[in-house]
């Protein structure tokens, strides 16, 4: 019998990113929170923003970790 627990190197993780809606004046970001509750909804969780070299907030970055299932149907794949 394994005594084997699952830990953090276990997991495998995706990404996405979200770019955040710009106003018409490319100057002020809208309030992306629907979008963000969306893939939260779907699992994701924030955890880096990538910025523009001037400033400002150019993508967000989500992950969650792939399904066991994801896991084993990429396994047979290879």
């Amino acid at each position: 019998m394994s005594n084997h627990q699952p830990n953090q190197l276990d997991t495998r993780w995706e990404y996405t990113t979200l770019r955040p809606p710009r106003g018409a004046t490319k100057k002020e970001a809208e309030d992306p929170r629907d979008e963000i509750n969306e893939l939260a909804a779907d699992g994701w969780r924030l955890v880096e923003t990538i910025d523009y070299t001037g400033g400002g907030t150019k993508y967000l970055v989500f992950e969650r970790p792939v399904s066991k299932a994801d896991q084993t149907e990429d396994e047979h794949s290879a």
